[in-house]
């Protein structure tokens, strides 16, 4: 028994040996790669912790620790086990192992590699900061509002230039138009160098007839019809240049009636909200106490909430530019903005500034404790210019694009966009038509043919009247015949009895009658023959 245990173990030992003799192998190589280094790699080696060769896991070579003192004990005592059955099962092993399948590395993220010299891309962003210069920049603003809430003033005083003069432009009074109509004023401002193509859109009349029904509808379609010209460019094979006349911002005036919206104003701030970037704006706020501003602001606002009504969100900063959150926390805390209008410039203690005087004091309209109209100025044009285009272009205009090009697809509400052949679907197309034809030829001959029976019903009913009204007449004219008989035979009765009563006939009487009219017509041609003759 002894004896066969040992003989199975001895059978056992080559293939454990020749796995040691492989293992010592790799050992001797990487030894040997190191030695060849260098005095620096092999530092580097020793600081390293050894690990186990990947060919040799460190299972297998726990096994093989197993095997060997299974062996030992086979040899000396018989209560070890079987070395055949643990060398059975350490290949099953590293058959499982080579079987699992192998998880990717992760990927390892390069940092960016710091030149020791000057190569030039750095100067890209002065290449695009001169490129745009010399292009110039387009922003185009709209003002909606009731007339007389002072949306010109305010424009003038925005940029400080007369983009509203008295004389083009008259005040609301001086209107002779009433309806609404889109009126678009485009100037050019350059401040410092930098050219603006600035593009005003006004309203004048919204809001002024006794039914405002749908007055807003000339807007919506400005609007649309700015994305449409947009989309028609990008479209075109020759795109070079394409100017931007879309709207950017839009500026809606509330009346400061300290009672909420108005029910036009949430109308149209409702059909607004979806198209453009909308940013209420509570006008003449110079005419309200500071707790009455504050309360009309929180009205406003939970109106605006109650009513879905969407307006420009400024955009989130970063955690580590704390400035600039602030900066925008307080431009969020000032929305729906007060302001002020003045284009006049004061002179107090020597300092000119603008505002406007009232007999109890004076309201600077630079300052942001009368107004927010410099929060307004600077969110408008100082801080987030750029992001009401970039808002514009990737929210609003995308969200335009995608209806249009939507409804291209949809024919009679399906969808006709498909991936087959384009003869087959030409053909398909073809006998859709024919279809399409045989049945407008039918529905043609069937109202044809409805037409007819109704002419003929028509006719027969007009020559049924006819006959009646023959019949009609004609029972009429027997009676007028009958009476003209009955008064002639009457007639005759009495001519006859006047006869009788006078022995005379008529045609005597008639002969008599003829008698003297002849006797009286010779005696005066005989007076006439001698006044003639007594003349001469």
């Amino acid at each position: 028994m002894n004896s066969a245990r040992t003989i199975g173990a001895i059978s056992a030992l080559p293939s454990t040996l020749a796995q040691l003799a492989l293992r010592d192998k790799q050992q001797a190589a990487s030894a040997s790669a190191s030695v060849s280094n260098g005095s620096e790699s092999s530092a580097a080696a020793t600081q390293r912790p050894q690990t186990q060769p990947p060919s040799v896991p460190a299972a297998t070579a726990a096994a093989v620790n197993k095997l060997q003192l299974s062996d030992t004990s086979a040899s000396v005592t018989s209560s070890n086990g079987d070395s055949n059955k643990l060398t059975h099962d350490l290949q099953e092993k590293e058959a499982q192992q080579q079987l699992k399948p192998q998880k990717p590395p992760l990927p390892v993220r390069q940092k960016p590699m710091e030149i020791a010299g000057y190569v030039g891309f750095a100067n890209l962003p002065n290449q695009v900061y001169r490129k745009a210069v010399k292009r110039g920049f387009e922003f185009t603003l709209m003002v909606v509002g009731a007339s007389g809430l002072g949306k010109s003033t305010l424009i003038n005083s925005m940029f400080l230039s007369d983009v509203y003069n008295a004389e083009q432009y008259p005040g609301p009074s001086l209107r002779k138009k009433k309806t609404v109509a889109v009126e678009a004023t485009k100037v050019m401002l350059k401040e410092n160098g930098v050219n603006l193509t600035l593009t005003v859109v006004d309203t004048p009349g919204f809001g002024d007839a006794v039914d405002n029904t749908n007055c807003w509808v000339p807007i919506l379609e400005y609007v649309d019809s700015k994305y449409e010209e947009y989309l028609t460019a990008e479209s075109r094979v020759y795109r070079k240049s394409i100017p931007d006349n879309r709207v950017h911002c839009c500026l809606y005036f509330i009346a400061p009636s300290g009672h909420g919206l108005l029910p036009l104003d949430i109308a149209c701030m409702q059909s607004l909200s979806d198209k453009v970037n909308l940013v209420p704006v509570i006008a003449k706020a110079d005419t309200m106490t500071p707790d009455e501003e504050h309360l009309f602001k929180k009205q406003i606002l939970n109106e605006i909430a109650q009513h879905k009504i969407k307006i420009y969100d400024f955009p989130a900063t970063l955690e580590d530019a704390a400035e600039e959150s602030k900066a925008t926390q307080n431009l969020r805390s000032r929305v729906p903005f007060a302001v002020v209008g003045a284009n006049t410039i004061i002179e107090i203690d020597g300092k000119k500034v603008r505002g406007r005087r009232y007999p109890w004091g004076l309201v600077e309209i630079e300052n942001l404790t009368h107004c927010d109209f410099s929060a307004l100025r600077n969110m408008v044009i100082r801080t987030h210019l750029q992001d009401l285009k970039d808002v514009t272009n990737n929210v609003h205009y995308e969200n335009y694009r995608c209806r249009k090009l939507s409804e291209l697809g949809l024919v009679d509400g399906k969808a006709r966009l498909s991936n087959k052949n384009p003869l087959t679907q030409m053909e398909e197309v073809k006998r859709e038509h024919e279809q399409k034809m045989k049945k407008m030829e039918a529905e043609m001959e069937q109202v044809f043919d409805m037409k007819v029976k109704e002419k003929m019903q028509k006719l027969k009913d007009s020559e049924l009247e006819m006959a009646r009204r023959h019949e009609e007449r004609k029972k009429a004219l027997d009676l007028e015949i009958h009476e003209l008989e009955e008064k002639r035979r009457e007639f005759e009765r009495e001519k006859k009895e006047w006869e009788d009563v006078n022995h005379v006939t008529l045609e005597e009487l008639k002969r008599r009658s003829l008698g003297s009219n002849s006797s009286t017509d010779n005696v005066d041609a005989k007076k006439e023959k001698k006044k003639k003759k007594g003349l001469f």
